[in-house]
């Protein structure tokens, strides 16, 4: 060992490591793709509902609009806040007032009362609401 080249070199033995640069890519991937799965929900505020079937349906923009939900059971909901009658109609009002452009989705179970239905679509119109759209899931076209 006299530092002669003659003699052999020992390298220090080879340590393994975890490469990061992959793993970033790979949770940006995944991130990316569950925000814009995300932003393609098209989700209303109101509860959870066995929505009427129907055959032919138009998409609809839940955005800035309030949900009103009936349930088979005929009780009435604010979004997801379950509301009596009069507080529904002072909802109503107050939410005509402050909205330059007011609309109620009207999400309704299968089974709910229609003159329940009726009778909060009379309210909405009473409070000066002229756009309802009335939610549905669509059924699948018979043979």
């Amino acid at each position: 060992m006299d530092g002669s080249l003659d003699e052999p070199f020992s390298a220090p033995p080879k340590r393994a490591r975890i490469e990061i640069i992959p793993l970033i890519d790979v949770i940006f991937f995944l991130l990316a793709t569950f925000v814009l799965f995300t932003l393609s929900l098209n989700r209303s505020g109101g509860l959870r509902l066995e929505l009427p079937a129907v055959e032919t349906s138009l998409a609809r923009e839940a955005v800035g609009a309030v949900t009103v939900s009936i349930t088979a059971e005929g009780d009435l909901a604010w979004d997801q806040e379950r509301v009596s009658a009069t507080e529904l109609t002072a909802r109503l009002q107050a939410y005509q007032q402050l909205e330059p452009n007011p609309r109620i989705l009207l999400n309704g179970d299968e089974n709910a009362p229609f003159s329940i239905a009726r009778g909060v679509i009379d309210e909405i119109r009473k409070a000066g609401i002229g756009k309802i759209l009335i939610e549905t899931r669509l059924r699948p076209a018979s043979p």
